[in-house]
């Protein structure tokens, strides 16, 4: 997984192609104003998903993960607390391949806060739970690029 804020951009050189072409449509296109919802970029080999919703308490949520996609993730409002471990550390439930989910069952190892301009990518072997509040719950935006790999 890979922590930052779309400032710094400058200092990760070393992100694949895909990635850099995510920042890039970010940087072309409002994605605030975008509705709610999967929005194609190069059909299934890239896309963004936009999404907005209320964070709620660890307890309320669930782990996942990606075999086919890595994950994205741009905060465009709000504050959103994401924890994080590695696979090897969680009990896998079983692959759903139709929607690329991979549940679990486990712990956190650590989180990071996102706020406005925040990213975090989530590689195969990242598991996180998104949607966790950072404190008191609010009401968040953020577009989740997801990149087939």
């Amino acid at each position: 997984m890979i922590f930052g804020n779309v400032e710094n951009l400058r200092e990760y050189p070393f992100l694949e192609e895909q990635v850099r072409e995510c920042f890039a449509y970010a940087k072309e296109h409002d994605l605030a104003a975008y509705e709610k919802g999967s929005h194609v970029i190069d059909g299934e080999r890239l896309f963004v998903n936009i999404v907005e919703y209320e964070t709620v308490a660890a307890s309320e949520r669930f782990w996942e993960a990606h075999k086919r996609y890595l994950d994205v993730h741009l905060m465009l409002s709000g504050t959103e607390q994401i924890d994080l471990n590695f696979l090897q550390n969680m009990a896998l439930l079983p692959y759903v391949e139709k929607d690329d989910f991979l549940p679990m069952k486990g712990e956190k190892n650590s989180s990071v806060v996102l706020g406005a301009g925040d990213f975090l990518i989530c590689y195969p072997s990242d598991a996180h739970r998104t949607a966790v509040a950072a404190g008191e719950s609010q009401n968040i935006k953020k577009a989740i690029f997801k990149v087939r790999i």
